[in-house]
């Protein structure tokens, strides 16, 4: 049996686009199957939990499935819908949000009879935090098939950063805002898609972002808000 996860976790931010006219997609509930083309908005969720907690039985279920035991933990959900085949920058900055007291790792999903979901993937603990990242929902035929988490390696790690695993980028917990430091330490997401839409068009906006690489997105945003504003700080 299949439940709306979102009715039971602790809802921490929701990030929701109104449909537009050319957004043929009246599919908002992550836990619900959709197809999509490009252009459409498409509902998804991250929810950030201990890794044991996405498992039962050793096998690695949806966070809409109620066999979890996500709705008795501390687990958190945002919710997110961006528009088929554009580069996307998500970033979860709410000042409620604590990946490491939620348990450290984070699961994309969406779908109900499908539900696709991601590996569960490492983003905090109470030594670092990794503050970038970047997603690939890969379709069929304008249904979501998988999520993949892409890494770019370490190359373009901030000074404030330092290197895990030599994978990725992670900044020291005492060098956050919220534990005295000066890195901002909001979790970005760079978001792409790869293969076909319900019209068999395909999605190529995954090999733009493999092109630019890690932090091309976070570095860009950052400038242009830092033109905006007249701040020069941008860590990247």
């Amino acid at each position: 049996m299949v439940k709306k996860m979102v009715v039971v976790v602790t809802m921490m931010m929701m990030v929701m686009v109104v449909a537009s006219d050319s957004d043929t997609n009246d599919v908002f509930d992550p836990c619900s199957d959709s197809k999509v083309q490009r252009g459409d908005g498409f509902t998804f969720g991250l929810v950030f939990s201990s890794k044991e907690s996405f498992f039962f039985n050793q096998t690695q279920f949806s966070p809409c499935d109620s066999r979890l035991s996500l709705s008795g933990s501390n687990a958190q959900v945002s919710v997110f819908r961006p528009k088929v085949d554009e580069v996307s920058l998500l970033s979860i900055n709410s000042t409620t949000f604590n990946p490491v007291m939620s348990g450290g790792y984070m699961v994309a999903f969406a779908g109900r009879k499908y539900a696709a979901r991601s590996p569960p993937l490492f983003a905090a603990d109470n030594t670092h935090i990794i503050t970038s990242f970047t997603l690939v929902l890969e379709f069929k035929r304008g249904t979501l098939e998988n999520f993949y988490w892409k890494k770019f390696g370490c190359g373009s790690c901030s000074k404030d950063s330092v290197c895990l695993n030599k994978t990725d980028c992670a900044v020291p917990s005492s060098k956050c805002k919220s534990n005295g430091g000066s890195s901002d330490c909001n979790l970005t997401i760079q978001l792409t898609f790869s293969g076909t839409d319900e019209n068999y068009a395909v999605l190529n906006s995954w090999y733009e972002v493999k092109k630019l690489r890690q932090h091309s997105l976070v570095k860009l945003f950052s400038d242009i808000h830092d033109s905006i504003t007249g701040q020069h700080d941008n860590p990247y």
